[in-house]
């Protein structure tokens, strides 16, 4: 079967179900903003236990990773995740689901060539372009400050 590329783009229209645009927004909305509110709820919960709003912040940081690192491993997130659309990608849960996927995948080829190496197929680029762009703002904060 041979098809021109509009014929192409007009048979997978055809076959195609409309995005309920909409609803999916609606749920983003929902979902990421119940992950926002239970990492607040959290933050107040470590303040009321005694830890400085700095202390607590980091514990919030920290029980966020867990979780989604947890839920990503039991499968649950992906779940939520195909529901939830872009709600889900809340920076550190979404960072979360994003480091420990690929290990998860890769976790038949052993423990060090297969989840190790994985881990950092996002990790890395995140890493390397965070440190230079550090790097840069810094040079640029440094040039400022000798005028």
């Amino acid at each position: 079967m041979d098809m021109t590329n509009q014929q192409y783009n007009q048979y997978v229209s055809d076959k195609a179900d409309p995005s309920p645009l909409w609803k999916d927004c609606l749920w983003a909305f929902c979902v990421g903003g119940a992950i926002c509110a239970g990492g607040q709820g959290l933050l107040a919960l470590y303040q009321s236990w005694g830890a400085s709003k700095e202390d607590a912040s980091s514990w919030v940081s920290i029980s966020l990773i867990f979780l989604a690192s947890l839920l990503t491993g039991l499968g649950v997130f992906d779940n939520i995740a195909k529901h939830a659309g872009a709600g889900t990608l809340v920076p550190i849960t979404g960072f979360s689901n994003a480091m420990v996927s690929p290990a998860l995948e890769f976790k038949s080829e052993g423990f060090v060539t297969g989840t190790g190496a994985k881990l950092f197929t996002v990790a890395g680029p995140v890493l390397a372009y965070g440190i230079s762009a550090s790097v840069i703002y810094g040079i640029i904060l440094y040039l400022i400050g000798l005028f």
